[in-house]
């Protein structure tokens, strides 16, 4: 099972989790590829995060192709979710200086609502966990996709 760097960066943009991920080749099996990912994924450092987050648009402001199938679920004309969205990302942005992430493959706007709203009321620490989750999920779904 073959695996790029180009690839990988697509789905975190963490060059340390990519090249972790390439130090474990060969990989016989798409499982073998995602394990190692799960693995190198868990801890993000502060500049990681960062570079993570450079390539998510804010939710509900559809980004490149990846971006727009995983929001697909939000429909943004409903009860005035675009709005709400609108208001709960600057919020997120003045609490925590960074863009609200979260896994919205399979979730509609009301789940994502609620889940923003729920973060809000995080410390720094357990939002900061909750944004390193967030990112490895999407990882993990995004690098399942390129692999099968």
């Amino acid at each position: 099972m073959e695996v790029t760097r180009e690839v990988l960066l697509s789905c975190l943009a963490v060059p340390r989790w990519a090249d972790e991920v390439l130090a474990g080749r060969p990989y016989t099996n798409a499982a073998g590829v995602l394990a190692a990912a799960a693995r190198a994924s868990r801890d993000l450092t502060d500049k990681e995060l960062v570079q993570a987050l450079s390539g998510h648009p804010r939710i509900g402001e559809h980004g490149g192709a990846q971006s727009r199938n995983e929001q697909s679920g939000i429909d943004l004309a409903v009860d005035g979710t675009a709005a709400r969205l609108a208001a709960g990302n600057a919020a997120y942005e003045e609490r925590f200086n960074r863009v609200f992430i979260i896994r919205a493959a399979g979730r509609d706007g009301e789940e994502i609502l609620s889940e923003l709203e729920r973060r809000l009321h995080n410390d720094d620490a357990a939002e900061r966990a909750e944004t390193i989750e967030s990112l490895r999920q999407i990882a993990l779904l995004r690098l399942e996709a390129a692999l099968s």
